[in-house]
């Protein structure tokens, strides 16, 4: 089973993503059912660790948040290969992260190789037009989403079809409390 931790994102905050979704030749642009904040890729896992990455993962503590996504980017610099929308710089989602990552890693998953970068993949490329590019990134350079509340985050499993992948909701794991920077 090929799994990630992400946070899902509000039908009203998906909609705004879906209408920046254009103007880049051979994109591939991610569906509603795709859009997500990934915490942590945690990847192929048999049986038994799926049960142990859900027992660590149901014993997070941390508080629910309000989140905003503000600004665009892409990966790959000089050939990009995914537009994404960031999300604003939040303390409570990077405690969030670290815990899921810690979660994670307690139960014998390896470190993840990419540095946590916070933001909703649009879309996937495959040999774009550079200036294409450029052209949609700033043109989107302000995207501002509005504020929405983060209540819980997610366990997905993943599944690669020749259409892109099919994200399946596993668990769900509710947030509450209070944060505390002395937490970290």
């Amino acid at each position: 089973m090929r799994l990630f931790v992400a946070l899902a994102i509000p039908r009203s905050v998906a909609q705004s993503l879906m209408l920046i979704q254009s103007g880049v030749p051979g994109a591939r642009w991610q569906s509603r059912e795709q859009l997500h904040l990934t915490l942590r890729f945690i990847g192929e896992v048999e049986g038994h660790d799926v049960e142990a990455i859900d027992d660590a993962l149901a014993g997070i503590m941390a508080p629910d948040f309000t989140l905003q996504l503000h600004g665009v980017g892409q990966f790959g610099n000089s050939q990009p290969h995914s537009l994404w929308a960031a999300a604003r710089p939040n303390p409570a989602l990077d405690h969030l992260q670290r815990k899921v990552d810690a979660a994670i890693r307690r139960v014998g998953q390896p470190q993840d190789a990419h540095k946590f970068t916070p933001h909703v993949t649009l879309a996937r490329l495959k040999h774009p037009d550079p200036d294409k590019v450029v052209e949609w990134l700033q043109y989107n350079a302000l995207y501002t989403s509005a504020e929405f509340e983060v209540g819980a985050f997610r366990l997905y499993s993943s599944q690669l079809t020749s259409d892109g992948s099919v994200y399946r909701v596993e668990e769900d794991y509710p947030l509450g409390g209070h944060y505390d920077e002395t937490d970290d």
